[in-house]
């Protein structure tokens, strides 16, 4: 599989906090796509912090990921449903430390969680 990023520097906006406007997948012979994905412990109890959270969530998604002979390095889309706008910064924080020098399409959305303790829920599309 090759991923090509595309996000041009004339005609349009610059993408900020790394992310990426496109990214073209070519050759993938899989794709993933994950559900929407909270910060639960395996027992199902949210982190009590917003960082616990995010930790959890990624934690989460490795695991997901791994069952599909994943990591990652294969997601090509992120998007966050945040319970808060101020919970943006952290959020990109944290998917910047998971992904690591890559940049996705990503989009964050504020939104109301179905339950009230879970403050962020991150869905993710893989290509393998």
């Amino acid at each position: 599989m090759e991923t090509v990023t595309h996000s041009p520097a004339e005609g349009v906006y610059a993408p900020t906090g790394g992310y990426a406007h496109a990214i073209e997948v070519r050759n993938a012979e899989r794709l993933l796509f994950v559900s929407g994905t909270m910060g639960l412990d395996p027992a199902g109890v949210p982190g009590g912090t917003l960082a616990k959270q995010l930790d959890l969530i990624w934690s989460n998604l490795r695991v997901i990921l791994a069952s599909a002979g994943m990591t990652v390095d294969n997601v090509v889309r992120v998007t966050s449903y945040l319970r808060d706008a101020s919970y943006a910064e952290a959020n990109a924080t944290a998917r910047v430390a998971a992904l690591g020098d890559r940049v996705v399409p990503t989009t964050v959305i504020v939104a109301e969680t179905l339950v009230g303790e879970w403050l962020v829920e991150i869905e993710v599309i893989a290509a393998g």
